[in-house]
């Protein structure tokens, strides 16, 4: 496989695993396209065309430096200069995965956030509700984003001579449909249930030994779950704080997020909101590895970096 190619890929599973299915992912797509078309022609001269093929525009190709047969990765949560030079140094790796966004992906992180107003639908969440405050999350976090210097890392793959990519919603679209699928298929009832059910996946047993494992941190493990909900692991980042309430009105009585900042803690605990935490760090390696695991299955040697917790379901 090339590069485009491991794209591609990651693009087609990140579909798959959408909440929206791929009709919902199409219809996203549309309503680009047709943005696009009523834009003026100085508008179109800057517009990403990208926008019109890739649903998930915090996930990119950064550089290509040479369009070759990739036999081994170097893979991590976060890339930066650093790991470029350590790919360099170790030589035969062929193409460098980061999970988080750089460059034009991190520039264009909220884009993907609107998936989060499709998550909070499919658990009950009205999508008018929904959609308008998340509106004011995606401008707050358009804000912060826009200060940043996203070209950093991406120059350095290019002064190197690197091929470069990244897997974002994709990656976190997987790990939410295998936490998913497999909460529905046990049913846990009480908070310790969910807690020590998510232990046994390797990824959090192995980050809770590190000491960044999940953690309950509104209610308590005889607290019953309730309906439980995955609003906080895929959709770029974090949503309104204002939601709790809303989600608590619908019936939602457990989150289980990838992490929370205090303003969304408290929200949760004043909305009687169970929240367990399952782990940044965890929760990102469990998307990338099933990701990986795809391109370890087509014989491609994986290098584990950059706080990846590299675990191989390939038999």
């Amino acid at each position: 496989m090339k590069t485009k190619e491991i794209f591609n890929l990651a693009i087609k599973m990140g579909v798959e695993a959408d909440f929206r299915g791929k009709e919902g992912v199409q219809k996203f797509l549309e309503r680009k396209r047709k943005k696009y078309q009523r834009l003026s022609g100085k508008e179109k001269e800057i517009f990403d065309l990208e926008a019109l093929e890739n649903p998930f525009l915090d996930s990119r190709i950064y550089h290509i430096a040479e369009d070759k047969e990739i036999k081994k990765v170097l893979a991590g949560i976060s890339i930066e200069v650093e790991e470029l030079l350590l790919a360099k140094e170790l030589k035969d790796i062929d193409l460098v995965i980061s999970h988080h966004p750089l460059g034009k992906g991190l520039a264009n992180l909220t884009d993907v956030m609107e998936l989060q107003c499709d998550v909070l639908h499919y658990y009950g969440v009205p999508i008018n509700v929904a959609e308008n405050l998340m509106k004011e999350r995606i401008d707050e976090v358009a804000r912060g984003i826009h200060v940043m210097i996203h070209e950093k890392t991406v120059d350095a793959a290019k002064l190197l001579g690197i091929n470069l990519m990244n897997v974002h919603t994709p990656a976190d679209n997987l790990v939410a449909k295998f936490l998913k699928n497999l909460i529905e298929k046990e049913n846990p009832d009480t908070l310790e249930e969910l807690y020590d059910l998510l232990l046994e996946i390797p990824e959090y047993k192995r980050a809770a030994k590190l000491g960044s494992g999940p953690k309950i941190t509104v209610g308590s493990r005889e607290n019953r779950c309730g309906k439980i909900a995955l609003v906080e692991i895929t959709g770029g980042t974090e949503g309104s704080p204002k939601l709790y309430e809303k989600m608590a009105i619908v019936g939602i009585g457990t989150i289980v997020s990838m992490h929370q900042s205090q303003e969304h803690w408290q929200k949760a605990k004043e909305a009687n909101i169970n929240v367990l935490v399952a782990g940044h760090c965890p929760s990102d390696s469990l998307g990338m590895n099933l990701f990986l695991d795809e391109l370890e299955k087509r014989g491609i040697e994986i290098v584990p970096c950059g706080g990846l917790i590299r675990v191989s379901r390939v038999r």
